[in-house]
Parts: C-alpha cells; structure tokens; sequence
C-alpha cells in the first residue's frame, strides 16, 4: 500500500504544476539529486516492480497448490463421508439384526440344556426303574420255577397212586408217610405263599379237601382222605397250570417292558444326541454371531470416530480454503493496484517528455527554502533511523519519499502507514489472544484425554481378567458337570450289578433255607417218632432197629445252616435297601448339583458376555481417545507453528509498532513545522 502511494506521489512530483511550489533554487545536494534522483527514482521503482511481480508469481504458484490441495482433499473427504454414513446404516442394520440373532441363540442354547437335562434325567429315572422291575421279575419268576418244581414233584408222588389209596398195605403203589408229608408240606407251602395268585383258581369245596388232608395228623386220617386223593391231584395240576401260565404271562409282560425300556431309550439318546449336536451347532454359531456382532460394533464406532474426523477437517477445509480464496483475491487486487501504479510514474518518468520537462523544471525551478528543507530533512532523518532500528523497509522507503514527495502526499502516507501499524498491532494482540486460549485449551483438553485413556486402560485390564476368570470357570463347570453324568452312569450301571448279586444271593439263601427245611422236616419226620418203624422181634438173621445217633446232630447241623441262610438273607436286605437309598440320594444330590452348575454357567455367560460387549466398548473408546489424542496433538502442532513467533516476538514487535507510530507521528508533526524547533534543538544537543 505504501508503495502505490509513494507512486502517486512521485507521479504528482513529475507534473508541471509541481514547479510552481518550489520558491528558491536548489542547494548543492539538490543540484546532485537532479543530476542522478530522478534515475534513482526510476531504479527503485523498477525494483519494486520486479519484487511485485515476483511476488505475485509466487502468490499465484502458492495458490494453485492450495486451490488442488482443496479441491482433491474436498472431494476425498465428501466421498469418505458420505461412505461412512452409508458404512454406519448397514452397520447399524447389521447390529440389530446380530444381537437379535444373539439373543435368540442364547435362549435356544439354554432351553436345549433344559430338554438335554430332562431328557438325560428322564432316561436315568426309567434305567433304574427297570433295573428294579428286573429284579422283582427275577426273583418272582425263580421263585414261581421253584413254585412249579415243587409242584412237579408233588403231583409225580401222587400220580404214582393216583386211584388208589394213599396207604393200603400190600399196595403196589403205596406212597410213604415221608412222601405225604412232603405233599402236604409243599401244598400248605404254595398255598399261603401264591393265596393271591391262586384267588378264584381254587373253589371252596376244593379248599376244604386241601384242609382237611392238611389237619390229617396220622396214617389213618390220612387213609380216611383217600378217596380225595384225585381231587387233590387236580387241584395241584391246576395250581401247577396257573403258575405255568402266570410266569407265562410275567415273561411276556418283561418282555413287553424290555422292549419298551429299550425304545425309549434308544427314543431318549437319540433326543440327547440330537439336542447335544442342536446345543454345539448353536454354541458355534452363536460364538459366530458375537464375534461379529463385536467386530460390527467395533467397526461402527472406528467408522463414527473416523466420520467425526472427516467432518471437522472438512469444515476447517472450507473455512481455510475460503479464507485463502479471499485473501489470495485481496493480494492480487492490492498488488494490480501497485503495479499499476509503479508501471504508471516509470512510464512517466522515463518518457521524452517527462525528460524535457525535467530539465526545464530543473533549470527555472527556484530554490526551496531553507526552513522546509530543514523539516524535509529531519522528518526523513527521523524515519530512516526508525526503519534501521526496527527494519522496515516501508519506513526506509518513507524516509526517502519525504525528502522527494509532495508535502501532503507524505503526511497522508505517514497517516496512512499509523493507520496500518495500528491495524497490525490490533490483530497481532488478538491473534496472541487467540493462540493462549487456543493453547491453554488444548493442553487441558489433552490432559483430561490422558487420564480417560489411564481410566480406559485400567478398565480393558480389568475386563480382560474378568473374562479370562469367568471363561475357565464355566470350562470348569462343564467339566464337573460331564464328570458327574460320568459318575451317574456308572453308579448305575454299579447299582445294577449289585441289585443282580442281591437278587441272586436272596434266591439262592431262599432256595437254601427251602431245601435244607424240607430235608430237616423230612429228618424230623424220622427221627422224632421213636418207634415208628421199630420191631421187637426181627426176623432171623438182622439185628435189632434203633434209630442213627447221628441224627440229633444232623439235625441241628442243618438248622443252624438255615438260621444261617435267614441271617445272610435278611443282612442282603439290609446291605440292598441301603445300597439303594444311598444310590437315589447320589442321583438326587448329582441331578440337583448338575441343574444348579449349569444354572451357573448360564449365569457366568451372560455375565461373560456382558464383559466382552463392555470390552469391547472401552476398546472403541480408547481408540477414539487415542485418535483424539493425536488430533489434539496435531492441533498442538499447529498451533505452535502459527504462534510461536508472535508469542515469543510480541512485546518486541509490539514495542516496534509502538515505535513506528511514534515516529511516523513525530515526522508528521516535523513536517508540520510544530516540533521541529524541538528536534532542531535535540539534534544540536546530540
């Protein structure tokens, strides 16, 4: 601006009407400045021609690099973020539909536990029901083969004389009074033992027959009873019958139930196999969807962290490229006005005309006067040792104008150049305003951005250690679970095995006491009548009867065996009962444990989940924290870039400015005539 001024100046100089307002010739320096200033003049303004159009070459090449940083970043920007809004709605769509997925996954997961457990329980509750069913079955059915032996046999004694009598002498088919004995034994036997079963198979007639050989004490009740013999052989085939068809009946009605047993159970693995392959595939997929329902979360917020970023620097984009688009306009209209003008006064100056007119103006032009060369002088003085001090060249050039220009193009100049200092020390006092602000903002900025990201990270450590614990305690569970499925298996298939040895051990201690108690009613029958088959006169040649001594021990042999048998039989019992509470308290206590186990593990995964949805936000957070960081640190940047030099030059430059005006101020009032009595005198002094 100085410039075009000092032009305009120049220009005024040069004109015909100049020549009137010099009053006296020209000094000695005069005479020399007309001699050489005019070409001096010429040179300067051709200087600053070239710098102006250097500088406007270089404006322009800056400019163009600006204009296609802008341009391409633009475009970049406004693609990127119109991809990341469409990025953010696929995302969002993608999220809803995961965790929708997710959820209903984890309810199936959960009711196929269920239905597993169930089913495993249901199958469990049927196994030990029909290890129990086959024991009953077992012992009823050894104890009905026994039943029908007994039977077989009695009925064999009887046929033997069926038809005749029970004890006719010199019968060929006589039976022993032993044999009858045995027959009643075994008919009294079966017939409180099966009353039940034989309900409706036996009439009351039939009763009273099987009654009254049963109250029969002697051989000749006995003998009496004779004619009843073959309704008593019917009555034994019959029972015979009804326990052949029973224990025809029961074998059918086992193996019914084995078959049935083993539909469902086949029914029941097949339900577990199923459900435990739904419960893997889910689990997979499930695992599937959360990671990429984790991935999708994450992905949205870089996506959003990174949408914010684009949308910031494009807005500084716009402003900054705005910003330089009027500056760059006002620099190429204030430097076309300065070229103009310098391109006007060396036209002007080195023209043919403004020659001859300088030498006629220089010839009869008279000589200034003293006084207001003096001023001339002291004002330029005044400026030029301002402009070394604080390195203006705009003030150099003034100092040199005003010993050349027209009196009131050099005091608007100097107000003009007042003006402008003053101007740039308002907006340098601002913009230091702007940079502490700036400055101090970012740095609490940064700070608080510090300890969130310490918080962030305490908190993914914290995450990450709650997982890791919560994972390999529901891995733990799983374990104790399929380990205590392990241990029901085998306690039932133990249990089993047990009831089998105690079925066996009743039946054979049962059958024991059976046959020993027959052989000792038979001895009995023996050795209690002391002369049933004694004679007091033996035939020739034999000796006298007498009953075995041994027989009394025999017999106390054997029915110390028996006791024994009971005893063994009834602490079977005992040991069975026992073994059976002990084994439905461990399948109670296990069910119930598994159930509360896996309750748990439900319970830990949701709580697993909850971690690594947690997780996986502090992660986004902290990347968006450390993205930022860096943006605050890039500003940071910035920020020191455009104001370390005002705010370490400030008060030097400020001091400068204050400089300037004050001297352009008092070179101004030299002009003026108002100090320079004053200056006259300091300089005098100096």
């Amino acid at each position: 601006m100085q410039t075009s001024i000092i032009a305009s100046i120049l220009c005024l100089l040069t004109a015909p009407a100049a020549a009137g307002k010099f009053q006296e010739s020209f000094t000695s320096d005069v005479e020399d400045a007309k001699k050489g200033g005019v070409t001096k003049v010429v040179n300067l303004l051709k200087e600053m021609q070239a710098e102006l159009e250097k500088e406007a070459e270089e404006d322009e090449t800056v400019y163009e690099k600006m204009q296609c940083w802008c341009n391409t970043n633009d475009k970049e920007k406004t693609k990127a973020i119109k991809d990341a809004e469409a990025r953010i709605t696929d995302l969002t769509t993608s999220i809803e539909e995961l965790t929708g997925a997710s959820s209903r996954l984890n309810t199936e997961i959960a009711n196929l536990q269920k239905e597993v457990l169930a089913n495993q329980q249901a199958l469990d509750k049927a196994t030990a029901m029909r290890a129990k069913e086959l024991a009953e079955f077992n012992a009823e059915e050894k104890d009905v083969l026994q039943s029908i032996a007994a039977l077989k046999s009695a009925i064999i004694v009887l046929s033997k004389h069926h038809g005749g009598a029970f004890l006719q002498e010199n019968s060929e088919n006589q039976i022993s009074e032993s044999q009858i004995m045995q027959v009643k034994i075994t008919l009294e036997h079966e017939l409180q033992k099966h009353a039940s079963l034989l309900q409706g198979v036996i009439t009351p007639r039939q009763r009273k027959a099987v009654a009254a050989l049963l109250n029969s004490e002697n051989n000749a009740e006995v003998q009496q009873h004779a004619p009843a013999s073959g309704e008593i052989f019917g009555i034994m085939k019959g029972m015979l019958e009804s326990f052949e068809s029973n224990l025809a009946k029961s074998s059918k009605e086992e193996s019914d139930a084995v078959k049935a047993f083993q539909d469902l159970k086949a029914s029941k693995e097949d339900e577990i196999a199923a459900g435990t392959e739904q419960i893997e595939k889910k689990t997979q997929e499930l695992a599937t969807t959360d990671e990429k329902l984790a991935n999708d979360k994450q992905d949205i917020d870089d996506t959003m962290g990174s949408l914010s970023a684009d949308e910031k620097f494009l807005m500084n984009l716009k402003e900054t490229c705005s910003m330089t688009d009027s500056e760059y306009e006002a620099r190429t209209k204030e430097r076309a006005i300065e070229l103009e003008g310098v391109s006007k006064a060396i036209a002007l100056l080195t023209s043919d005309e403004a020659h001859d007119l300088f030498t006629k103006t220089f010839s009869f032009m008279q000589k200034v006067s003293k006084t207001q060369s003096e001023r001339r002088s002291a004002a330029s003085k005044l400026l030029a040792d301002v402009a070394r001090k604080t390195r203006n060249p705009a003030l150099s050039t003034l100092a040199l104008s005003v010993k050349l220009d027209a009196f009131k193009k050099v005091i608007k100049a100097i107000d003009d150049m007042i003006a402008e200092l003053l101007k740039q020390k308002k907006d340098e006092i601002a913009h230091r305003d702007y940079c502490i602000e700036n400055l101090n903002n970012n740095e609490k900025e940064t700070a608080r951005k510090d300890r969130e990201k310490a918080d962030l990270l305490s908190l993914i450590e914290d995450l990450t250690v709650t997982i890791d614990t919560l994972s390999k305690a529901i891995e733990t569970l799983k374990s104790e679970i399929s380990g205590m499925q392990l241990q029901l298996k085998h306690a039932s298939e133990d249990r089993e095995l047990e009831n089998k040895d105690f079925q066996t051990t009743v039946a054979d201690q049962r059958a024991t006491q059976k046959l020993l108690s027959a052989a000792l009613e038979v001895l009995k029958g023996v050795y209690a009548k002391k002369a049933a088959l004694a004679q007091e006169d033996p035939p020739a040649g034999f000796k006298k009867m007498e009953k075995n001594k041994k027989g009394g021990g025999v017999i106390g042999m054997i029915q110390s065996i028996i006791d024994d048998a009971k005893q063994m039989e009834k602490d079977a019992k005992y040991a069975e009962e026992k073994a059976q509470v002990a084994y439905e308290d461990f399948v109670k206590d296990s069910n119930k444990s598994i159930e509360e186990k896996s309750r748990e593990i439900v319970q830990k995964s949701d709580e697993k989940a909850v971690a690594e949805e947690n997780l996986t936000k502090a992660n986004a957070d902290k990347d968006n924290v450390m993205l930022e960081l860096e943006q605050l640190n890039n500003e940071l940047g910035d920020l020191h870039t455009a104001c370390d030099f005002v705010l370490k030059n400030f008060e030097i430059r400020q001091t400068g400015r204050d400089e300037e005006v004050e001297a352009l101020k008092q070179a101004k009032a030299i002009l003026s005539g108002a100090k320079f009595i004053q200056f006259l005198k300091i300089e005098s002094q100096a």
